[in-house]
């Protein structure tokens, strides 16, 4: 199933895209698309809805969030061996982690803002996958079942205030529109293999990032237990994985950062395409 959230900025509604990829109103099934929802019990009750007999959705509405009220946004830095190298930094012995504010999320085709002053804006796309079952130092052989889910996130990062503003990167990561997610929540029964889907992101139409998260270093499995040992993961929350290279900071010869004007383009095999306007700096 795909799953969406539609309609003007915090009044999305519940949607699910039917066989020929129209949007289908869930409001009369579901409040929301939340950690309930997406709950082994709650992506149970979706799969014995009758789609097309739910209402189409008009027209081409706005998406939000694909997740609402998302409990915590988890990133994995340095996660594709490449990526580190381009980046001059080894390559980690352990999962890099760091957080993003949760009110960095916004839709996946809503404008990015920079924030004022911004001279490093810079993109990653990402594969993100969502709780649905409580985690709590679960084994690699178990930590699928904890998965509900995928979705792309596009982890937009100020490389100045991630670099240079001391050590924290959720400095320069946390700014608001900084994590667009989407389109969809596709379940986790759609996608066979989360550790073999082709990745790319296009700047003003010239790709920059082509990757598979064939070549991340730690995978999700690897990252459900590392981080359930870390904390508690609870339905609902997002991880985001890391990004392969051709970010702009490791662009030769001379870095390359966003600015007002520049449209960013991101895609991942099976969970569709992104698309932002950048605005401010």
């Amino acid at each position: 199933m795909k799953l969406v959230r539609y309609g003007e900025a915090g009044k999305e509604k519940p949607g699910i895209l039917d066989a020929q990829g129209a949007i289908r109103d869930l409001s009369g099934v579901v409040k929301d698309i939340d950690a309930t929802t997406v709950s082994p019990e709650g992506i149970a009750k979706l799969k014995g809805v009758n789609v097309d007999g739910l209402p189409k959705v008009s027209g081409n509405p706005r998406l939000g969030s694909p997740i609402a009220n998302v409990p915590k946004l988890i990133c994995i830095g340095l996660n594709y061996a490449d990526h580190a190298k381009e980046s001059n930094l080894p390559i980690p012995p352990e999962p890099v982690v760091f957080m993003k504010a949760i009110t960095a999320i916004s839709g996946p085709n809503d404008d990015v803002k920079l924030p004022k002053g911004s001279k490093k804006g810079d993109w990653e796309v990402e594969l993100a996958f969502v709780i649905g079952k409580k985690a709590q130092s679960v084994s690699e052989a178990d930590a699928l079942s904890h998965v509900a889910g995928y979705l792309i996130c596009n982890d937009v990062s100020e490389r100045e205030w991630q670099l240079e503003h001391g050590s924290q990167w959720s400095k320069g990561k946390s700014f608001d529109t900084f994590a667009p997610l989407g389109p969809w929540f596709v379940t986790a029964d759609e996608i066979k293999d989360p550790q073999n889907l082709a990745m790319w992101l296009d700047v003003n139409g010239q790709r920059k990032q082509t990757g598979n998260t064939n070549t991340m270093i730690f995978g999700v499995k690897k990252l459900v237990s590392y981080l359930s040992y870390m904390c508690t993961l609870t339905p609902g929350d997002v991880i985001s994985t890391g990004t392969p290279p051709g970010v702009g900071m490791g662009m030769k010869p001379a870095p390359q950062f966003l600015k007002s004007g520049d449209e960013m383009r991101v895609g991942i095999d099976g969970l569709g395409e992104q698309k932002q306007k950048v605005v401010g700096g």
